[in-house]
Parts: C-alpha cells; sequence; structure tokens
C-alpha cells in the first residue's frame, strides 16, 4: 500500500519523441489510493497528427477514430485537472513524461511534481523476472488483467497494480513501514547492484 495518492499514467503516441514531432493519441490516468484504484480518466486526443500504419497495427488507434476525438488541448486541461497536484508514476515514465510535459506547455501549463517509474523499480525489486516489460510482468506476477495492451487505460492500471504489488513487497518483505513516492524516486536510483544494501538500511525506519 501507498502512503501517498498517485497519479499513474500512460500515453499512446504516433511516435517515440515529442522532439520527433511524435503527438499524443490518447491518455489513460488512474489514481491510487491505498493500494487501490479509486479514479481513471481516458480521452483520445485530436491533435492533427497523422498515425503511422505500424502504429495503427499496434495500438489499434486509427486516423478515423482521433478525427471525432476531443481537440488535444481540452483533454490535457481537464486531464491536469483531474491528477492536481499528485505525484506520477507511469511505466518506462522517461517516454510519458516527454509527452506530459510537451503537451502541457501547449495548453500553457507545466509539471511541477516528480515522475516515479515502475519500470526502474521493477529492475530493482522483481531483477528475476524473465522480461521487465509491463505486460510480461504482469502475466508472471499474476496481476488481473486490465483490457487491451497498448490502449492508454489498461496499461495505466497494470502499471498502477504492479506498484501496489511492490509497495506490497517492500512491506512485507523488506520491513519498509511507510512505502511513498518519495521512496520509489529515490529506490529508483540505487544501482542494481546496491539495492539490497539500501533496502536493508531502510527496513524499519520510518519514511514520509
Amino acid at each position: 500500500m501507498l502512503a501517498d495518492s498517485i497519479a499513474v499514467l500512460d500515453f499512446e503516441t504516433t511516435g517515440l519523441s515529442p522532439a520527433q514531432q511524435a503527438r499524443a493519441t490518447e491518455i489513460g490516468v488512474v489514481i491510487v489510493e491505498g493500494g487501490q484504484i479509486v479514479a481513471r480518466y481516458q480521452s483520445l486526443m485530436n491533435s492533427g497528427a497523422w498515425v503511422p500504419p505500424f502504429i495503427e497495427q499496434l495500438t489499434g488507434i486509427s486516423n478515423a477514430m482521433l478525427r471525432s476525438a476531443p481537440p488535444a488541448a481540452q483533454v490535457m486541461a481537464e486531464v491536469a485537472d483531474f491528477v492536481g497536484e499528485r505525484p506520477l508514476l507511469a511505466h518506462n515514465a522517461s517516454f510519458d513524461q516527454k509527452f506530459w510535459d510537451a503537451e502541457l506547455t501547449r495548453v500553457h501549463r507545466r509539471r511541477l511534481q516528480p515522475f516515479a517509474c515502475s519500470l526502474l523499480l521493477a529492475r530493482r525489486l522483481l531483477p528475476q523476472a524473465p522480461s521487465h516489460k509491463l505486460g510480461n510482468l504482469n502475466q508472471w506476477l499474476g496481476l488481473p488483467s486490465t483490457g487491451q495492451a497498448h490502449r492508454a487505460l489498461a496499461d495505466a492500471e497494470m502499471a498502477a497494480n504492479l506498484t501496489c504489488f511492490m509497495a506490497t513487497l517492500l512491506r512485507e518483505q523488506h520491513g519498509i513501514a511507510e512505502v511513498s513516492h518519495d521512496l520509489l524516486c529515490s529506490l529508483q536510483k540505487v544501482p542494481a547492484a546496491k539495492m539490497a544494501q539500501a533496502l536493508e538500511k531502510l527496513r524499519g525506519q520510518p519514511h514520509s
């Protein structure tokens, strides 16, 4: 269970980076409190960008679907209000953070809160996993199916379930009394070789 309320998000996009003119096509966000998903936001978003065929094949999101979707600016304003000041988390957060920041900038808003990354955390806390891809991890751990992979809300829910699993692991196996977003952010920076040492040091300490 996490000590604070966090927003877990996932984007589907037209490409790998806003620096290469890629735009977001869909966003999904779940709010996690007390180890449970308590609220959800999902929307396609029309930025006028073209979806390449291989991306359409991967996500199932077509150019035709986006033509009738709400404008990207409207969606980002809504989702920024939905998230509020909650700290953020994503699986492979460096990807989603770029798009969150770029799309927010377009609506004259900016991110103030930090991002945690469930991919970096899983590599450190679940080194024995055969794969650290989100869908593979959830399947390996026997976590609930959340719907179609490579759709934003399903992936955000998967990342949330994975994070709640890792928070429970930190509490029950490693004796860390309070698992906060700040703690996750600090753990994801610990070199994998020093992880056991870092966890031992944290055992039994109160963390806010």
